[in-house]
């Protein structure tokens, strides 16, 4: 029996304009919770780091000047690298999320088990080559005597937790992909807890001074990579997921790392060369750059929530091929880190004469300083935008622009800094390496927002 003929669809209503005769936005509902639920245990995962770190710091430096500077030293290598593999969780969360997003939670799955044994992988070599290097690495960066023992020391009892740190990046990327913003919280927030219980105990109790901070390190990270492992295994075989790696997913995870590690390589080149520079203006110019910069390090991890937020759910939306609501959330975001900047800034503005004083009795520092911050504070609305639309970028797994956009950025800041190193007055060096760095930042947003002017950045589905 034929079918009757269907009437012609009728034609979709013309989207409704403003009085202005501009296209109306499209309304999305729930956009703000969507944010929070991952922005906000995002933040305290990233706080629960430095204030670690100030516990540390405490107790290592009851140990003595020398033992400080060595586990402090120790401390920096360790970062560095550990800081350049942060392309684990990077790659990992929008790969997870993408399939989430287009309902494919098998091969999200699988995404995130590839990346946790790249993880894996990357860190049994980096602890080898790490614990074989670390004299070298230790005179590498000036230390000598007593100091570099006790760097060497703190380094080789930091290797046998490095395979953990990264298994525990990836693993975070993949419970981020999959929505989840509280478990790495409460991992985080668990792991670094008894990190410092650890500590102490071994510092003090065993008596194993700077290699006790080390080692209690090491085991909470391979506390933290069980629990991590425990909660993703029985996920995996719930959907008959080999537990064993694919070639071709630890060839996608690494292709993709690569660029996002160019992408963090040029950001750090950028900060050590600004160092170099300060260095080369005396110690007044250093010690009041490194304050500055410690405010700076401070307030990226309060604006980075955003970023981790938005690799999450880009790469869920772009998943589940949803444009629209992909650009909703991106101008949402953007103007979320424009008005934070601006918080952070008024509040930073607002504490520049009082904050100085509280790490330096020298008056030089804190007057450079001082000058530094209120430029710091003008910034702050450029950083949280070039952090939202980074982390936005990040979750469309767009590193290849990220990359080299990087090494653009990079090689516009060169000039800058030579300016700055040759034309600078004595007593203006801080003032205008500030300036120059801002100016690096500005490059950045102004790459990032070309980016993202249209939909070319946007693929959709699996």
């Amino acid at each position: 029996m034929q079918s009757s003929p269907q009437p012609p669809a009728e034609p979709s209503a013309k989207p409704r304009r403003t009085a202005a005769g501009r296209p109306a936005r499209q309304q999305f509902p729930g956009l703000t919770k969507q944010i929070l639920v991952l922005a906000v245990p995002a933040l305290g995962a990233l706080i629960a780091e430095p204030l670690f770190l100030l516990a540390d710091t405490a107790i290592v430096g009851h140990l003595g000047v020398e033992q400080l500077a060595g586990a402090g030293l120790g401390t920096t290598v360790l970062g560095t690298v550990v800081g350049l593999m942060v392309f684990l969780a990077y790659a990992t969360t929008p790969a997870v999320a993408r399939q989430f997003g287009a309902g494919n939670l098998p091969k999200a799955l699988a995404s995130g088990r590839d990346g946790v044994w790249l993880g894996l992988f990357l860190g049994l070599v980096l602890a080898v080559v790490g614990f074989a290097t670390a004299p070298t690495l230790a005179e590498w960066m000036g230390a000598r005597g007593a100091t570099a023992d006790y760097a060497v020391e703190y380094l080789r009892w930091s290797m046998p937790g490095v395979p953990a740190m990264l298994l525990v990046l990836a693993a975070t990327g993949v419970l981020r992909g999959l929505q989840d913003g509280r478990t790495p919280l409460l991992v985080a927030g668990g792991g670094f807890g008894i990190n410092i219980c650890l500590n102490f105990v071994l510092v003090y109790g065993v008596g194993l001074g700077v290699g006790g901070s080390a080692l209690g390190t090491s085991i909470a990270q391979w506390l933290m990579a069980l629990v991590y492992v425990a909660l993703l295994v029985p996920r995996l075989r719930r959907r008959s997921v080999s537990l064993r790696p694919s070639v071709a997913g630890l060839r996608r995870s690494a292709h993709a790392g690569g660029w996002l590690m160019l992408r963090t390589l040029s950001l750090r080149i950028a900060i050590l060369a600004t160092v170099w520079v300060a260095t080369s203006q005396g110690a007044i110019t250093l010690a009041a750059h490194q304050l500055v910069f410690t405010m700076f390090s401070t307030l990226a991890f309060a604006l980075d929530a955003l970023a981790v937020a938005a690799q999450s759910l880009i790469g869920k939306e772009l998943g589940a091929g949803d444009k629209d609501r992909t650009r909703a959330l991106t101008r949402t975001m953007m103007r979320w880190g424009v008005w934070f900047g601006l918080f952070t800034g008024a509040m930073l503005a607002a504490l520049a004469w009082v904050l100085p004083p509280l790490f330096t009795p020298d008056a030089a520092v804190q007057s450079a300083a001082t000058l530094g911050m209120f430029i710091l504070a003008a910034s702050q609305p450029v950083c949280g935008l070039v952090f939202v639309l980074d982390g936005v970028l990040i979750g469309a797994e767009d590193a290849r622009y990220l990359a080299l956009t990087g090494l653009l950025n990079l090689a516009l800041y060169a000039p800058l800094l030579v300016l700055t190193d040759v034309l600078a007055l004595p007593g203006e060096a801080l003032v205008w390496i500030w300036v120059a760095f801002c100016g690096y930042l500005l490059a950045r947003a102004a790459t990032l927002s070309w980016r993202v002017r249209n939909d070319r950045w946007m693929r959709v589905g699996a």
